[in-house]
């Protein structure tokens, strides 16, 4: 009878979660149910899961909708059908194109909306529907004499008369308007509630043949998929076994690449891991993988392969990883195991620039029918369903941003409106509000990938799967993350800079000579670290300090337990006290002394987990890493996890350890687990961290220029310049005959690029540069102004900012004559003149300049002064100490000038606001600065500009800090 079920995945429609109508139809003894949600199929297998779970034959189709009209129902008869639905949806979806009148599927039935069309049109597998309220209408319209064309179509679309409301309210919310001026047809009915089947055969009683086609058509349709069975591209080759073939000629050529004929231990190694891939068929994933890399190679794109992947050392062979998984004891069992019951996965990075060309090519090389992104949904959250909810019950914004920073009990009860945005905001918690896309993740698919989901076309372009990354487990098919990230396009680019402007080629993927590079020792060391990829931020900066971190094994760590989890917990603390004084750790064990000397006995690593449940109780590997799983949060309540306590709890008192201890170890895998981080992603991204600290150390001026045109990394682009500056670069602003769109580097000459240049337009840039490639470069203001035709405002720009300096003449004679001749050029007649006039000359009083006025200039067309900002900071600099002094100040009072630069707003135990600062000191030096609730209470920080900064040196392993007790902010000079 249920041929119309809609859950919450009908986006801002449905109220009914998907196991929760399951649950309904449990509850009224249902044994068949649809699911048809609106112009979707994303929720489906969970729907399928459910369903035979709790015994219910489940049917899946969709509600095929144009705008907010109902065109159709259609139903799968089976999975060829579903697949029909998802595909005809996707052509839809993905073209913005209204769906037809008629569909005309195979192995579907097609259900139309009462009063549509008639019986007598009607295909074999077509039907027409009926809703209780329409009975009446049936009156005089003989459904007896076509039998088989009608049927019974019971919308069910929320709960009950409460969430009819919410219904209303998501209904609002979809079409951006107020609650009370939705009209009939913007919302459900009021009966699409979920009947019982006695309600339902009480009101069709008068219609026995409709009630008994709606069950033929039910027992028509069935789902047949297994869940949780590989759906994934099934061979790279033509079969399995050359697959196999292929995959260990290919290891076995990069293992003796990497480690040399003579390594047994390697050998062993890569032998143990080629055959767990082909146990578990993961052949064609490593090579799909392969192939992707090798695009990359053959395109020149850099790329750095990570996750837990690089646990595995047949990757790293075939150099899909660059990290060794003998040299750090990774285990492949954290990737790959015959227990492991979720898909693993690579993680690729590609630079931002690349990514989008990788993507693509893995549409063509595999088939767009066997291909999608993998989607997400954004779902209904905190604040922004207050917001959300104020909008829709028409609140003035004051009122809205009043209760957002409310507490639920603190709204007055007489306050009926705003109890109300509390109570539905509270219902609609976790709703799916929209699909987006996963950050990377992509599924190739041995069948088309249409029997498992409908696609959409975000505005990439890219066909995106209407699942998440559950489903898609749930389904058996496995994503492949091909994600982006700037620190890889900052290695890119600095690399083509260096051939450009000194003729050098690197090879960057030589890690091995940078871990052992001196120079690249002392720049960790002293943590001159900005610009280089997650090792730049003022955390991460004081980590290494007290790390005195100078090597990769010490820079993986770091990468590991500088991660907020590690840091909360307090394992970071314990792990820099212990890293200081190494010979008073109270390991509990010999074992554990054993396995976690090298991180003095901390289990930093979701790897220590597995490797003290493997070495010290005994549990193999795949157990140990289904224990890893259950304690970072996954499994917990399996009974998996459970026997496999008791396997370690039994193999700690057959090896003789003493109960007491073996608790303790329990105890803290617990503890640790709960936050370690894969030591494989920490190695690939020290990795990355070491090719950009070579960049840094060696070629600092290209590196820098290149973090500045891909606009990214943790602090605003004018310390990037500071660094510029600080490294000998000579910073000039832009040129209209030497600079370029981005920023530019020759010598140790850097021109900023005009992209800096606030309201100066991209036309006005591209034409300038297009007219100096094709004529050559400008030689004088007429020429310019004659060849581009700036307007006014632009080329006032361009003056102001220096960008016509080669001319020779001062900025306000350069405007003078700009517009002068603007002036003429608007008064010039239409018609070419009988005699050519002769310019008017004349002379210029000489005009004053005042040394700030570049200066203002600057900051306010790009935001900041290319010269020193410490010349424009009105302050007399007496009593000032200095960065460089803090050493020999510790525990006293000291006053310093400093240029903020961030500011790290943290909560404390107690519920309060604290902070901490960075600066920058007038000889270029990096300042910390820690500011407790009172002080920051008292003395908070504003936007940017620079403080005087009273407070107490502090010192902890070797970073000093200023606890500041007073702040005052510093005007700018006039």
């Amino acid at each position: 009878m249920y041929l119309n079920c809609k859950t919450y995945f009908s986006y801002r429609y449905g109220t009914i979660a998907t196991q929760e109508l399951v649950d309904m139809a449990v509850a009224r003894k249902v044994r068949s149910l649809a699911l048809t949600n609106i112009n979707s199929t994303a929720d489906a297998w969970d729907f399928v899961d459910f369903c035979r779970k709790a015994n219910i034959k489940p049917i899946l189709g969709a509600e095929i909708r144009n705008g907010q009209k109902l065109m159709y129902v259609l139903l799968a008869k089976n999975d060829k059908g579903l697949m029909h639905i998802n595909r005809f949806l996707s052509e839809h979806l993905m073209d913005k194109r209204d769906f037809p009148e008629r569909p005309g599927l195979k192995d579907t039935w097609t259900i139309y909306p009462f009063g549509s069309r008639g019986p007598e049109d009607l295909g074999e597998t077509e039907l027409i529907g009926v809703r209780r309220e329409e009975l009446p209408k049936l009156y005089g319209r003989h459904p007896g004499r076509h039998p088989d064309k009608w049927a019974v179509l019971q919308p069910v679309t929320y709960q009950d008369r409460t969430r009819y409301n919410l219904h209303r309210i998501l209904r609002a919310i979809d079409g951006n308007t107020l609650l009370s001026k939705l009209g009939p047809a913007d919302t459900a009915g009021e009966g699409e509630h979920f009947p019982t089947k006695m309600e339902l055969w009480n009101a069709f009683g008068e219609y026995p043949e409709m009630l008994q086609n709606t069950l033929r058509v039910m027992e028509s349709c069935s789902v047949d998929m297994e869940l949780h069975a590989d759906k994934n591209k099934k061979h790279f080759t033509s079969s399995k076994e050359d697959d196999r073939i292929l995959l260990e000629k290919l290891a076995m050529e990069g293992l003796a690449q990497r480690y040399g004929r003579d390594n047994t231990l390697a050998l062993e190694r890569v032998q143990k891991e080629l055959r767990i891939i082909d146990e578990l068929d993961f052949n064609a994933y490593f090579l799909i993988v392969l192939d992707v890399v090798r695009y990359a190679q053959h395109r020149g794109f850099f790329y750095v392969g990570r996750g837990s992947g690089a646990n595995s050392i047949v990757a790293y062979c075939l150099k899909i990883t660059d990290v060794d998984p003998i040299k750090l004891d990774l285990y492949f069992e954290r990737f790959l195991n015959p227990h492991r019951s979720s898909p693993p996965d690579f993680d690729m990075d590609f630079s931002w620039q690349d990514r989008d060309e990788v993507i693509d090519y893995i549409f063509k090389r595999y088939g767009r029918d066997h291909v999608a992104l993998l989607g997400m949904f954004s779902t209904f959250q905190g604040r922004a369903i207050i917001r959300e909810l104020g909008k829709v019950f028409g609140l003035p914004k004051p009122e809205i941003d009043q209760l957002v920073g409310r507490r639920k009990d603190s709204v007055p009860p007489e306050d009926r409106i705003q109890r109300a945005i509390l109570r539905y905001g509270a219902m609609m918690r976790d709703f799916p509000n929209y699909q987006s896309i996963h950050p990377g993740g992509m599924l190739v698919s041995e069948r088309p990938i249409f029997q498992y989901t409908a696609m959409e076309r975000p505005p990439k372009g890219f066909n995106t799967a209407q699942v998440d990354m559950f489903l898609a487990e749930k389904i058996g098919l496995f994503k492949l993350d091909i994600l982006s990230q700037r620190g890889l396009a900052h290695i890119k680019d600095a690399i083509g800079l260096v051939r450009q402007n000194r003729g050098e080629e690197i090879d960057i993927r030589t890690v091995e000579r940078f871990f052992n590079d001196p120079k690249v020792a002392d720049q960790i060391r002293r943590a001159d670290t900005i610009g280089c990829f997650y090792i730049e931020s003022p955390a991460m900066r004081q980590l290494l300090t007290k790390l005195k971190c100078d090597d990769y094994l010490t820079l993986v760590a770091a990468s590991s337990i500088i991660r907020p989890g590690v840091a909360q917990s307090g394992m970071m603390k314990q792990y820099i006290e212990r890293f200081h004084d190494p010979e008073n750790i109270p390991y509990l064990h010999p074992k554990m002394k054993e396995l976690l000397e090298e991180t003095y006995g901390v289990m930093v690593y979701q790897e220590d987990v597995i490797k003290v449940a493997h070495h010290f109780a005994g549990l193999d590997m795949g157990e140990a890493d289904i224990l890893r799983r259950a304690m970072s949060g996954k499994y917990r309540s399996h009974n998996r996890f459970k026997l496999i306590e008791e396997k370690f709890f039994a193999n700690c008192r057959a090896l003789g350890h003493p109960e007491h201890i073996s608790r303790e170890v329990w105890r803290q895998m617990e503890s640790f687990g709960g936050y370690s981080f894969s030591k494989a992603h920490s190695a690939s991204f020290a990795v990355e961290s070491y090719q950009s600290l070579f960049l840094k150390t060696y070629y600092p001026l290209e590196f820098m220029v290149a973090v500045i045109n891909n606009f990214g990394g943790f602090y605003r682009t004018q310390f990037y310049f500071h660094e510029l500056k600080k490294a000998g670069g000579k910073v000039v602003p832009p040129c209209v005959n030497t600079g370029q769109y981005l920023t530019s580097v020759k010598g140790n000459q850097v021109t900023v690029g005009f992209v800096h240049v606030q309201n100066l337009e991209r036309k006005t840039i591209d034409r300038l540069l297009a007219e100096r490639e094709r004529n050559g470069p400008y030689l004088g203001l007429t020429d310019f102004i004659t060849r581009t035709r700036a307007d006014a405002e632009q080329l006032n720009i361009l003056i102001r900012i220096g960008a016509l300096r080669f001319t020779g003449m001062g900025k306000k004679a350069l405007l003078w004559h700009a517009n002068f001749m603007h002036k003429r050029m608007e008064a010039e007649p239409a018609s070419a003149a009988i005699f050519t006039e002769e310019p008017l000359d004349f002379e210029l009083p000489d005009f004053p300049n005042k040394p700030l006025e570049d200066a203002y200039d600057e900051i306010e067309l790009i935001g900041f002064t290319l010269g020193d900002p410490f010349e424009l900071a009105d302050d007399d600099r007496k009593g000032l100490a200095y960065v460089q002094e803090l050493p020999k100040l510790v525990g006293r009072k000291v006053c310093l000038l400093g240029h903020l630069v961030t500011t790290k707003p943290v909560r404390t135990a107690r519920g309060d606001y604290m902070a901490f600062g960075t600066f920058l000191d007038e000889r270029g030096d990096w300042l910390d600065t820690v500011h407790f609730p009172p002080v920051l209470k008292k003395y908070p920080f504003h936007t940017g500009g620079f403080y005087r900064i009273y407070g107490k040196v502090v010192e902890e392993f070797g970073v000093y800090a200023v606890e500041v007790r007073e702040m005052k902010g510093v005007g700018l000079r006039k």
